[in-house]
């Protein structure tokens, strides 16, 4: 069964520049299904922030065959050792919401109780010419999550010329899906519906997904932290 992995790592400039350039290649690498390798941005950060154009902040969101896959890649491969000197979790697919080629998203579909810990991916291929207009509809959901304290940990990732990506731990699936439907206690709840309705008045992207998963296992430090799974043993 493929596994699912988000790494995050701040490295040098030049290590960073060196990695976005040659990014991490499933041709080059056994066991990797897909792979998008992107700079990290600060949530609802402004529009002209410079994390928005590089930072040395690293994601890697990727799918593997299995997890011994990549465990060899973390282990022996040059970059998979620059890369575990972060943070990664594991995840396994729940399910999906629109497409995105180069993955290879499970036919069937899982369920996770509520009050469990879920992870959420968005990933999209945007149309150069929406992009202004993405980011105005965008940035204020960015904030909605931003500010959710049913997250422990969120941020967007970008890849140029036109791949923009989010990801954040929630508390419990519950808290999540109350942001999405515009439950929330924050102000101006129904910004997250707002934009997915102007999405579907005129679409901002050639390709689009959300997808959902349940955590398996965490590693390493992030931000001077650990432990973004707060219900770890439950899930094992």
């Amino acid at each position: 069964m493929s596994v699912f992995s988000y790494h995050l790592v701040r490295l040098t400039l030049t290590s960073a520049i060196r990695i976005m350039l040659f990014p991490i290649n499933s041709k080059q690498i056994n066991g990797l299904i897909h792979a998008e390798t992107m700079s990290a941005m600060i949530l609802g950060s402004s529009i002209i922030s410079k994390t928005r154009i590089f930072n040395r902040e690293i994601a890697v969101f990727a799918q593997w065959e299995n997890e011994d896959f990549l465990n060899a890649f973390l282990n022996t491969n040059k970059k998979g050792k620059q890369i575990d000197k972060g943070w990664h979790i594991r995840l396994e697919y729940l399910r999906q919401w629109g497409k995105i080629s180069g993955y290879k998203i499970p036919t069937k579909e899982a369920t996770i109780d509520n009050d469990k810990s879920v992870v959420a991916v968005t990933i999209a291929r945007m149309k150069y010419t929406q992009i202004p207009r993405f980011l105005r509809w965008g940035k204020p959901v960015e904030e909605q999550v931003r500010d959710n304290n049913g997250t422990t940990l969120s941020l967007a990732t970008i890849r140029y010329p036109n791949i923009i990506s989010t990801f954040s731990i929630w508390k419990t699936q519950k808290e999540m899906i109350d942001m999405v439907h515009g439950h929330s206690k924050l102000p101006q709840p129904k910004r997250h519906i707002n934009a997915m309705k102007e999405r579907d008045r005129k679409d901002f992207h050639f390709e689009f997904t959300t997808l959902r998963f349940k955590p398996l296992s965490e590693y390493g430090e992030w931000n001077n932290k650990r432990n973004y799974i707060l219900n770890k043993t439950e899930l094992l």
